[in-house]
């Protein structure tokens, strides 16, 4: 049994103030893995006030400083990814292969992805030829926090640690009490690659304890929260009072559109997508939608790819996917597969239950449902699973109304060989992401949605930008 009782206060590894345990379960076992402590108001306290305490040096050191240590948190980062990859495998049940690849290898790409926008970066610059003497200086917002989630975890760490420590913020991370050992991890790399005292502190703790004491706390400047848009919404509410800013990254229920043009690999490609990390990623094109031509080879091609996807514990090396993250998500992903057949869709592939062969870990079946309506709840909640929904359509112009019918508006998906009618698609698709057939977005493109999938955006230079404030300057001199 792991044991990680101890938060990251101004440098040092400190006792909680009123210690209380909590097991993080093995999703592949359900067996206990490790026990953490989770923080109450009197640690959150001190993490907030070493994080103001240590601000005004750390936005005062030069960017080319702030760089340098993310530079040296990358070398240990690397060095250490074999332990972070496991941890990550342990406690949230993605394939040690998919956690050492993908998991790892997202904290290390926006890592990379930052360094390179940040020396590009101009934190001061002219207003513009009309106005010689004026300028636009960015300068960090203040004490910043941040609450991640548990499906990718190092992705959603990096993506705030990283862009905020080279803005010239500081900050407290309350990671996801369901995947902590990557963070508590994470904390020693930088303390490692030596980061000042007070620019980076870690306290454990749940939404309701930890994560409302910095919402609402007078001495947060922002919040950077990813997770559900219901947890979203409480976060906003309970920030409003103190007018910190509010950046979002929420849920999604992308539409997958398939043209009867499609390339062959393209629906391949999309069952592949929904299922990867078991379903548990919120820009999954979860809702496939196909033109009426093509319909019943689709449905049928769609179904057999999932009957072969593998499904094993996350400790074995190899392509299957893992257990989902716990019993409640289990039990929720249960419900709905209950409640597509009970309003009508028809299952092709999967269903309710285990796969054959187990009887203990959160494995969920590999389930496709079509004949889809897109009022059904299968359609509308984002489910958070390896389940697909296969929805027909006639035109372009319907596939646009049924695609944009959805209160998220994260990533899109577009599968046609007509540049023109792939472009119009883009144009018309409201969210903040469109992918087309299976070419994914470049190093440092911003990742974020619209609607109630959030605002903002992550990586590049506009991740950076979501950590600064905007001041303008008139007079200036130049030296």
């Amino acid at each position: 049994m792991i044991e990680k009782r101890q938060f990251y206060i101004n440098g040092a590894w400190v006792d909680p103030a009123q210690p209380s345990d909590l097991n993080v379960i093995d999703p592949s076992t359900e067996d206990p893995c490790a026990v953490i402590s989770l923080g109450g108001q009197a640690d959150t306290d001190a993490a907030v006030a070493a994080a103001r305490a240590a601000f005004p040096t750390w936005m005062r050191t030069p960017v080319e400083e702030r760089i340098a240590l993310v530079e040296k948190l990358l070398e240990v980062y690397t060095a250490r990814s074999e332990e972070m990859a496991q941890a990550i495998s342990l406690e949230m049940g993605a394939p040690i292969d998919l956690a050492r690849q993908a998991q790892v290898g997202a904290g290390a790409g926006h890592m990379k992805n930052f360094i390179r926008a940040a020396k590009d970066f101009e934190f001061i610059r002219p207003l513009g030829d009309h106005a010689p003497n004026d300028r636009i200086i960015h300068e960090p917002i203040g004490v910043c926090a941040m609450i991640t989630p548990w499906n990718w975890p190092m992705n959603q760490i990096t993506l705030k640690v990283i862009a905020a420590a080279i803005a010239g913020c500081t900050m407290v991370l309350k990671p996801s009490e369901e995947s902590p050992l990557d963070a508590i991890l994470f904390a020693e790399m930088i303390h490692e690659a030596g980061f000042p005292p007070g620019v980076f502190n870690l306290v454990n703790g749940d939404g309701a304890g930890v994560g409302s004491q910095l919402s609402s706390h007078v001495d947060v400047d922002m919040v950077s929260f990813t997770g559900s848009t219901r947890a979203g919404i409480q976060i906003s509410k309970a920030a409003a009072d103190t007018l910190k800013r509010v950046h979002l990254e929420l849920g999604g229920k992308g539409a997958n559109v398939i043209f009867d043009d499609a390339d062959e690999k393209a629906v391949k490609r999309g069952v592949l997508h929904m299922m990867n990390n078991s379903g548990q990623s919120c820009n999954a094109p979860s809702r496939m939608l196909v033109q009426q031509s093509v319909y019943d080879q689709t449905v049928d091609a769609a179904a057999e790819i999932a009957k072969g996807i593998e499904v094993g514990s996350s400790h074995d090396e190899g392509r299957h996917i893992g257990p989902v993250v716990n019993e409640t998500q289990w039990s929720k992903i249960q419900g709905l597969i209950q409640k597509g057949i009970d309003e009508g869709a028809r299952l092709v592939a999967g269903g309710p239950g285990r796969p054959e062969g187990f009887n203990k870990g959160f494995y969920v079946r590999p389930t496709v449902f079509a004949d889809v309506t897109n009022d059904m709840t299968i359609a509308r909640e984002e489910i958070f699973g390896p389940v697909l929904s296969i929805i027909p359509f006639e035109t372009e112009e319907d596939a646009i109304r049924i695609a944009n019918d959805t209160p998220y508006g994260l990533t899109n998906y577009v599968q046609t060989q007509d540049g023109a009618k792939a472009n119009r698609m883009a144009m018309n698709l409201r969210s903040g992401m469109v992918e087309m057939n299976g070419q994914g977005r470049g190093a440092g493109a911003p990742f974020g949605g619209m609607k109630h999938s959030g605002n903002g955006r992550e990586g590049g230079v506009w991740g950076i930008e979501d950590f600064l404030e905007v001041k303008a300057v008139s007079g200036w001199t130049a030296e």
